[in-house]
């Protein structure tokens, strides 16, 4: 006799997993969201929660919503930014033309010129 294990080809937790183990499960009601590009998505949640308007589909990644004739839209992606855009937006040309002017007359005093 080769071995040391008295049960054989058995695991810790094997066997038949019933209700009477597991315990009851608790009542779940299935909500299906559709995004935009009319992915369906079943979702089940425990019966006594705040099932929310919008889930992330699983698929694109797009909101879904619980109406599949009016969807969510897709959000609108902004782009890139760069620093020199976002001090247009808080500058006038008028704004930095005195800056501009007030910098040089800085350096030029320093240069003593």
């Amino acid at each position: 006799m080769a071995g040391g294990s008295a049960i054989r080809g058995s695991r810790v937790g094997a066997g038949p997993m019933g209700e009477s183990e597991r315990g009851e499960s608790a009542p779940r009601v299935r909500v299906v969201f559709w995004c935009a590009r009319r992915h369906d998505t079943a979702i089940a949640f425990a019966h006594d929660v705040e099932v929310p308007e919008t889930w992330d589909c699983p698929r694109c990644g797009l909101p879904a919503g619980q109406d599949e004739q009016n969807p969510p839209p897709p959000p609108r992606n902004e782009p890139y930014k760069t620093h020199l855009a976002y001090v247009r937006e808080r500058r006038t040309d008028a704004d930095g033309d005195a800056l501009l002017e007030e910098a040089l007359t800085k350096l030029r005093a320093r240069r003593g010129a």
